[in-house]
């Protein structure tokens, strides 16, 4: 079967972001280790910014429309995605017709489901699609029971108890932001609800998760998409399963990373906090504060992620760079960072990959959602996982600092912190076996690929 695999091609079709791009781009790794020969592909802009793809997988580009610097030339997100979902379909056909006529056959697309106009690109040219979930199936559920007209929006109050099928019981502000603050992001809104127009269309449908994390909810939407598979977690090898030994850090990072590793070595076991919200989300400068001076003020050693475009937001008199306490970077890798026996807790804005990571690698998480699917991330964190805290934010939407300093000195110092630390390292267990040989995601896999070899 794995000399057969060797005669498959897969197109793997990334949505521009780097949340998306990174995930596929792992996946799209697993196949090219087990034999599958991969084309990935993205936006011509992302193209020119992904520096450590391995040289055995084909990298190729389409248009979105803005191919100088991608989605920041446009003014809104709708002006983006109006003219990406103008040029980036024709643009893919072309590819696929370019790659076909060269004799280079295609076995599959495998695409990004905020793509979905994909599938009818890919039907148009007779090739079997599997539509891959970049977020968890928990916040796929929600958003599925939004686009069957299941839960009507907008919703009737801030107090509902709602009630879904595959899903426990959820008050309003456990919904993706899009859903509980209706109307403030339409375009965003419309991508993330549009991604399950077609999607039962579709050949396969993976998920970037694995079936213990989320047992219920795959068992439920397995009714509804049969040829749903979770393929998750879609980090890098050295930091799950460590069967392929050349796999230790992502393919794309839009951000030069910093050295650290060096001062967390200098601090005892388990007592850094590392503090990043991502690569997108912004904080306002009252949050930024509130934030720094709970950092402070909470007397614990932490290493505090602030983008370059951030740093401005750092309030006076707030110790910033190289205090024994404390350490403020532009970026570093955060794998690293995670695997480091010096980290005690993790505080994070949830986004599904740095959710992923933190839980692969048994860190404890405060939850400090944003926006989108993160406010749902931060729930099953805290009520489901039980492998964090969520702080609260008073009526004007700001994590306040007392907040802060009671998360961390709970995860650091409580009876209730030892056992969230000990379910953290149950979770990272069972996710290192689901991609493990016979592991369940690495059977989804094997199955999907060995699939594609009588196609």
């Amino acid at each position: 079967m794995e000399t057969k695999r060797k005669r498959v091609h897969c197109v793997v079709l990334a949505y521009p972001h780097q949340g998306h791009i990174n995930p596929m781009l792992q996946f799209s790794k697993r196949l090219q280790h087990d034999g599958v020969r991969v084309t990935f592909v993205t936006s011509h802009f992302y193209c020119k910014t992904i520096p450590n793809i391995p040289s055995s997988i084909t990298l190729e580009g389409i248009s979105d429309g803005f191919d100088d610097a991608g989605i920041a030339e446009a003014d809104t997100i709708k002006t983006y995605l109006d003219r990406f979902w103008k040029f980036g379909p024709q643009t893919l056909s072309e590819l696929l017709e370019r790659l076909t006529s060269c004799g280079n056959l295609i076995h599959c697309v495998v695409y990004d489901s905020f793509l979905p106009w994909t599938l009818d690109i890919a039907k148009n040219h007779a090739l079997t699609c599997a539509v891959f979930l970049t977020q968890p199936l928990f916040v796929n559920c929600v958003y599925h029971h939004v686009q069957k007209g299941n839960l009507k929006l907008p919703l009737p109050n801030h107090n509902a108890i709602i009630s879904l099928p595959g899903l426990p019981l959820l008050q309003p502000f456990d919904l993706p932001s899009f859903i509980y603050s209706y109307g403030s992001y339409s375009a965003s809104f419309e991508l993330v609800v549009n991604q399950f127009s077609n999607i039962e269309k579709a050949d396969w449908v993976l998920c970037n998760t694995f079936y213990e994390l989320e047992k219920e909810v795959t068992e439920w939407m397995m009714k509804i998409w049969p040829k749903l598979k979770t393929i998750g977690p879609t980090i890098p090898s050295m930091f799950l399963d460590k069967r392929a030994k050349d796999d230790d850090e992502y393919g794309l990072s839009l951000f030069k990373s910093e050295e650290c590793v060096k001062w967390m070595d200098e601090k005892p076991k388990g007592s850094i906090v590392y503090v990043s919200f991502g690569s997108f989300s912004t904080l306002s400068e009252e949050q930024m504060e509130e934030v720094a001076f709970g950092l402070q003020e909470s007397g614990y050693h932490f290493l505090w992620v602030v983008r370059a475009t951030e740093m401005g937001k750092i309030p006076k008199g707030f110790e910033r760079v190289n205090s024994e306490k404390g350490l403020v970077v532009t970026w570093c890798s955060q794998l690293k960072v995670l695997e480091h026996e010096g980290v005690g807790c993790f505080v994070t804005h949830c986004g599904w990959n740095s959710t992923l990571e933190a839980l692969s690698l048994g860190v404890p998480m405060i939850g400090m959602p944003q926006w989108t699917d993160q406010t749902t991330n931060a729930k099953v964190i805290e009520d489901v996982w039980e492998i964090g805290v969520r702080v609260s934010v008073d009526d004007k939407g700001v994590f306040r600092r007392e907040g802060l300093k009671h998360a961390l000195k709970e995860i650091m110092e409580t009876e209730r912190g030892i056992e969230i630390k000990r379910k953290a390292i149950q979770w990272k267990n069972l996710a290192a076996k689901s991609v493990d040989e016979g592991g369940s995601s690495d059977m989804n896999i094997r199955e999907f690929m060995d699939s594609l070899v009588h196609s």
